[in-house]
């Protein structure tokens, strides 16, 4: 495809803030902005001064960034009907927060003018009008986002076509094109563009939402319709279903489109600014994201991970590296025995292809998944079972026998709940170390707590530093639900010691050994990793 001067546009800050569970911090968005300069994007929306306090402090704050990139963007609306441009609240906001560039947003549908507005199609025409070279009289780029204008044009193409004309006419710099309700299809995107074009002579932009699953498709459709500036958001975050995700289209748009819309070093940031967003957003970042996620080029199956090792491209469209991602090899019941020669080979241990010991180990996998363990979403289990199958490995502690008991006794009534009853969990734990062996006990809020506080009781004085470890999350899965309470759980045990994050993984009928038996690989992981 011919290169094309397109503009990358992000309003994660102000569109992806409305989604459900997202609340920045002014600090957030100070941050955010940085890293989005970092990735090279053209235009930030930074949010609606005037419309809360929070935006107001942002643009007051973000005069003090260094960007290198990237050119701020004030949003607003067109102005009040009642009101004059020069003492309209709005528009004096978005002066006010002396920004390079604003965007205003405006009608371009009827019944959004008469059912939504309740005033006449030529007044809209006016507003959209004298907004417009209001704020181009100020020196400002203005963009206008044409609000509606695909579900407009469908019900009254003139009208739509006209809204456009007044925008352009009044000087904006570029007209974004939103398929606001999210739910126009390519061709209808790739139609309605063509008669804009034969309509108006100006610089137009796409704004999708992705209600039926379009957004990115249709934002690709409009940029080989010959649009110049192209909307989105990291990774995707909007209301509703969301907006257009930047870091599919970004990628699209450079190794697919031939449009080198930013520079190779910083399309190999993508994940990272992907995974840092999502952490600031307080939200965890699906795996299945298209190039970002971590499931991106994860592979289980065992005919795939053989032509894998055979050729990096045989089951990836892309290097997971030119977009800052990286390959992953999950082992479970569906794997070869090329997932765990390849696992192995990460983890620095070298197994022959066609070896006893891989087809050993993957019998055991397999045995154990049938048993109700998982361990693609258990790293460090896998690896345990696989450290544990080399012949000099010698580990740390070894189990002797535990026993936990849970009673509940009588105690004064609360005087929050007025409760009589409490439940205590006391753990023994057995366990040899360097030939000695460890008898400790420990009380804990719950079984697998005193389980745990009692083991560490008897390792500490080995092994010091396993005080560092935490654990971080603790899940329980039913697996035969029509046994009832005799049903086989399984375990999963996020850790961390500060510094890196596992995940361990035990299976019983007895939910108390299968939590032990994930926790001990946790430790074992640990101590594994630590040693000199």
């Amino acid at each position: 495809m011919a290169q094309i001067q397109l503009q990358l546009y992000d309003t994660t800050l102000r569109d992806g803030s409305q989604q459900e569970g997202i609340s920045f911090s002014v600090v957030d968005k100070l941050k955010i902005t940085q890293k989005l300069d970092d990735l090279g994007i053209h235009y930030i929306e930074g949010g609606w001064p005037g419309a809360n306090p929070k935006d107001t402090e942002f643009f007051a704050k973000a005069q003090d960034l260094k960007l290198k990139n990237s050119v701020l963007v004030a949003f607003g609306s067109t102005k009040r009907t009642d009101t004059k441009v020069s003492k309209d609240a709005n528009l004096q906001a978005l002066v006010k927060a002396e920004t390079k560039a604003v965007t205003i947003v405006g009608k371009s549908w009827d019944l959004q003018v008469t059912q939504v507005l309740k005033i006449g199609l030529e007044q809209n025409l006016r507003l959209v009008a004298e907004s417009v070279d209001y704020l181009k009289s100020k020196g400002l780029t203005v963009f206008f986002d044409a609000e509606h204008f695909f579900d407009g044009y469908r019900a009254n193409h003139e009208y739509a076509i006209r809204t456009i004309d007044a925008a352009t006419k009044a000087g904006a710099d570029c007209v974004v094109l939103c398929d606001t309700n999210g739910g126009a299809l390519s061709f209808e995107i790739a139609a309605a563009i063509e008669a804009v074009q034969k309509s108006v002579t100006c610089s137009l932009g796409i704004h999708a939402h992705n209600d039926a699953e379009m957004g990115v498709a249709n934002s690709l459709t409009a940029i080989g319709a010959g649009v110049v500036q192209v909307q989105g958001t990291i990774n995707g975050y909007g209301e509703r279903c969301g907006n257009a995700n930047l870091c599919s289209i970004i990628p699209d748009l450079k190794l697919k489109m031939g449009i080198d819309c930013v520079t190779n070093k910083r399309l190999a940031k993508l994940t990272e600014v992907s995974n840092y967003i999502a952490e600031l957003a307080n939200l965890a970042s699906p795996g299945n994201l298209p190039y970002v996620g971590s499931s991106a080029f994860t592979h289980k199956a065992g005919l795939h991970v053989s032509g894998l090792m055979k050729w990096a491209g045989s089951y990836q469209h892309i290097n997971p590296e030119m977009v800052g991602n990286r390959p992953r090899v999950v082992v479970s019941e569906l794997s070869g025995r090329g997932n765990i020669v390849y696992k192995a080979k990460q983890l620095g241990v070298t197994l022959p292809a066609k070896g006893e010991e891989a087809r050993h180990l993957l019998e055991q996998i397999k045995l154990l998944e049938s048993r109700g363990f998982q361990y693609e979403a258990a790293d460090a289990s896998f690896e345990m079972l696989l450290r544990r199958s080399q012949p000099r490995y010698k580990p740390p502690f070894e189990l002797v026998d535990f026993m936990v008991v849970v009673e509940r006794h009588r105690r004064l009534p609360s005087k929050i709940d007025g409760s009589e009853q409490e439940v205590l969990a006391e753990a023994t734990v057995k366990v040899k170390v360097a030939g000695k062996i460890m008898h400790t006990a420990a009380e804990g809020n719950g079984p697998v707590n005193a389980l745990d506080q009692a083991l560490r009781k008897g390792l500490t004085e080995f092994y010091p530093d396993i005080g560092t470890v935490e654990l971080t999350d603790y899940k329980v899965r039913i697996l035969e639900e029509s046994f009832g309470t005799a049903s086989q759980v399984r375990v999963l045990i996020e850790s961390s010691d500060g510094q890196e994050q596992w995940r361990t993984v035990g299976s019983s009928t007895n939910i108390i050994e299968a939590s032990w038996l994930a926790l001990a690989d946790s430790l074992e992981y640990f101590l594994f990793k630590r040693k000199p």
